[in-house]
């Protein structure tokens, strides 16, 4: 829920405690139009994964709610959440399990529509019994893996058609088609490997489908994602649908795919300097592995494993070659070994901020957003939605 301030017309960020996760506004509208721009080229429809944001301000912002605003989650929360904000199409993307089904079934009879994701004849048949005692019926994606990085059946395994079999066969379920998520993509060292990824992505996924169809079975959906291969993939031939949720605030690891620019971060951690540590030549900050997420991302262009850009409170301007160097619950510690800085640039009590490795993460760390416009000012805050 957007809140605006009370009491004033704007929050200097001066005026915060530390930590708070901020929402550059502008960036973060010009990285849903730039995908939104690229996508309506290829003539492909965008099905949001919202687990970044967790937001309905920010979703509303990707996609009106509405009966065709399909949307990708990855908790029951997140279902239940932008459910009552108006999104009623709503995939499930993650492996499904029986007890789970009860609080989808409350979201159906409400007028939702839940597709589950499914990869495992067993698990079909736990989904199945669960959805038929429950006396309902679940549209479900089965799950394809383009890169052998998670879960998922390869588009040639054998068990996938008998698993098409089964499921549009049953009482509880409903086969809609075929599903994979590119997370292989992180791994990519350049453009040029994106786009060999985006292409493996297209033709597992355009495969499992078409072995599905040559079967006789139903598979209207035909969904692929990830943000590095929705930017740069340009092979949607026979797709119908892609997911991508991480495009909307970018971070540290898009920006060292060269998906973004550290200016097109939308996020960012305004933390305190606490404390100057001179035998260890380091700062330290209040933002810890709680505040920031302890994923180390990828290499920074230095080659060294960081936790973070560190920026300028006010402009959010990257301070060259500096970086969150290593981290502890609450203390984020600030390497100068090496760098023509001194205490004194960074006095105890101010403030910086810092662009995050892995958005998803650092945002689940906090409640809602301080939205920052132009001039640097807050003058609202976006809530979120935690948990599971």
């Amino acid at each position: 829920m957007l809140t605006i301030l009370p009491g004033m017309d704007f929050m200097e960020l001066r005026d915060l405690d530390t930590p708070q996760l901020i929402l550059d506004e502008e960036r973060m509208l010009n990285n849903i139009n730039k995908l939104k721009g690229i996508l309506e080229k290829k003539s492909v429809t965008l099905r949001p994964h919202l687990k970044t944001c967790k937001s309905l301000d920010v979703a509303r912002e990707i996609k009106a709610p509405g009966p065709d605003a399909s949307i990708t989650v990855s908790t029951l929360k997140e279902a239940e959440y932008f459910f009552q904000g108006g999104y009623s199409d709503i995939l499930y993307a993650v492996s499904i399990t029986p007890h789970k089904l009860t609080r989808l079934k409350k979201l159906q009879d409400q007028g939702a529509t839940i597709t589950l994701i499914l990869d495992h004849l067993a698990a079909a048949k736990l989904i199945n019994e669960a959805a038929t005692g429950l006396g309902t019926r679940f549209p479900v994606l089965i799950e394809i893996d383009c890169d052998g990085k998670r879960a998922g059946l390869n588009a040639d395994d054998p068990a996938l058609v008998p698993l098409g079999q089964y499921i549009d066969s049953s009482e509880g379920l409903e086969l809609a088609g075929v599903m994979t998520h590119s997370g292989g993509s992180y791994a990519s060292r350049d453009i040029p490997e994106i786009h060999e990824t985006a292409v493996k992505e297209q033709k597992a996924i355009t495969t499992a489908a078409a072995r599905l169809k040559e079967a006789g079975l139903p598979c209207p959906i035909v969904s692929v994602g990830s943000t590095p291969t929705a930017t740069y993939g340009d092979m949607y031939d026979g797709v119908t649908e892609v997911r991508a949720g991480v495009y909307v605030f970018q971070d540290m690891v898009m920006e060292a795919l060269d998906v973004c620019d550290t200016s097109d971060i939308a996020i960012s951690v305004l933390a305190t300097v606490i404390s100057h540590n001179e035998q260890g030549n380091r700062v330290l900050i209040d933002a810890g592995s709680i505040a920031l997420s302890a994923d180390p991302g990828k290499p920074n262009h230095l080659g060294q494993k960081h936790f973070g850009q560190v920026c300028r409170a006010d402009t959010c301007a990257p301070i060259q070659n500096l970086f969150v160097t290593s981290m502890n619950q609450e203390h984020g510690l600030i390497s100068l070994k090496g760098l023509d800085y001194k205490f004194e640039d960074f006095p105890i009590g101010s403030q910086l901020r810092i662009l995050p490795n892995h958005a998803c993460i650092t945002a689940a760390a906090y409640d809602q957003y301080q939205v920052i416009d132009k001039k640097g000012l807050i003058q609202k805050t976006y809530d979120r939605c935690n948990g599971w």
